[in-house]
């Protein structure tokens, strides 16, 4: 795994200045292809974003490629198989702060995110939050989020960091169309975010902070003082582990960092295991699995479509929306496992007969499994557990089966 991840990283290098490569680093080195900003993805060393961790990651043997702009490690001296494992047995520090946080604050903030969303806001308990979907007028896919009520006039959320611009702009847009007024967006650009990941992650974090962490569950948010830093603190993540996501100002990132790096249970891992963590998890990838063209109900994601939002669906491309919770779409994603090589992202899928029939969206082999796992876009008919059909892998016709999702059951702490 560690020579495959070297001879990508030097392939990359020297294609990073050419136009017609069309993953980034981290797509290429997971088998993933993550649709990121083409004048941010093919920047040069110079041009990249880096985090107040960047130091830090070089020190610890980080090894920094481009991604969605930014200077980012994608594993560290431990290959990413290794990552992953200790992930799921013990706990994994993750420096995602190159994501955005974002939080809307006003009377309004609540209707004023639900014309956005698709996810109920208002339905949900202060302090607790919401995987939800942003749509367009056309019903696609936006970007997906995590959405935090903090109050009946606040909400916190992170966008993607490959989404970015497109987000913000698109945000910036709707309120200025927003003729109620009292809302107002604040963009982080000055706080950190790192995601502690694993089953020892209350473990790590508990001495850290007077806040009795066993009352915390998952998808609960709280401002809090994490070793005297105030920090916004979400349980939720993106590996199908317990695990926290922590916001911390800037200046004090490094700091908190480290001490939580002082537990031997923890180790430091990249955007690479990440990846993997998330697809075993069966959770969606932007630009992968999800795209503006991507309903939320092709995407089997009709659950984040909040019951009480359901008959109205008064929100950007609704309408559209409505209409497939009534009558179906004709294609959905699904979870496969599959023979022989990997099947990795754009693969084409067959019938049994020789029909082509879909595509892969996300693949790769499992470490925590020991097997090939992929998702991908099918007829409906084809969807149904147990099913089975071919994927193409180089020439050679492999066996794949439809499974439940998610590929590795998911651990989050719900009392």
């Amino acid at each position: 795994m560690r020579r495959h991840a070297q001879q990508i990283l030097s392939r990359l290098a020297s294609n990073q200045s050419s136009q017609a490569a069309a993953c980034d680093p981290l797509s290429k080195l997971s088998q993933t292809c993550v649709a990121v900003p083409a004048a941010r993805a093919f920047a040069s060393d110079a041009d990249l974003l880096k985090t107040p961790l960047y130091d830090l990651h070089v020190r610890e043997g980080g090894k920094m490629v481009p991604f969605a702009g930014w200077s980012m490690p994608i594993q560290y001296k431990d290959s990413m198989m290794d990552s992953v494992k200790n992930c799921r047995n013990n706990a994994a520090l993750f420096d995602v702060s190159h994501m955005c946080g974002l939080t809307f604050k006003g009377k309004n903030t609540i209707p004023f995110l639900e014309g956005l969303v698709v996810g109920d806001i208002k339905g949900i308990e202060d302090g607790t939050g919401t995987y939800s979907i942003f749509t367009n007028e056309n019903g696609g896919i936006i970007d997906d989020t995590v959405i935090s009520k903090v109050a009946d006039d606040e909400v916190y959320l992170v966008v993607n960091a490959g989404c970015r611009e497109k987000d913000l702009k698109h945000l910036n847009e709707q309120l200025s169309k927003y003729k109620d007024g009292g809302v107002e967006m604040i963009q982080h650009d000055d706080r950190s975010l790192l995601a502690l990941q694993g089953p020892a992650a209350m473990e790590i974090l508990q001495p850290m902070t007077d806040l009795d962490l066993s009352k915390l569950y998952f998808s609960n948010f709280k401002k809090v003082d994490i070793k005297g830093i105030p920090c916004f603190l979400a349980r939720t993540g993106y590996t199908g582990e317990d695990g926290f996501e922590i916001s911390v100002p800037d200046g004090k990132a490094v700091e908190l960092a480290e001490a939580l790096m002082e537990h031997d249970r923890l180790k430091l891992a990249g955007l690479g295991a990440r990846d993997s963590l998330r697809l075993e998890a069966g959770l969606c990838l932007y630009g992968n699995d999800l795209t503006d063209e991507t309903s939320p109900v092709e995407a089997s994601l009709t659950w984040t479509i909040g019951k009480n939002r359901r008959d109205a669906c008064d929100f950007l491309g609704g309408e559209i929306i409505k209409k497939q919770l009534a009558d179906k779409t004709p294609t959905r994603r699904i979870g496969f496992v599959s023979s022989g090589a990997p099947a990795r992202a754009h693969i084409q899928i067959y019938s049994n007969e020789g029909e082509e029939i879909g595509e892969v969206c996300s693949g790769a082999f499992s470490p925590t499994l020991g097997q090939n796992i992929a998702m991908g876009y099918v007829p409906r008919k084809y969807a149904k557990t147990g099913t089975e059909f071919k994927v193409d892998v180089r020439g050679k016709m492999n066996t794949a089966t439809v499974t439940k999702m998610p590929f590795v059951d998911t651990t989050y702490f719900k009392g």
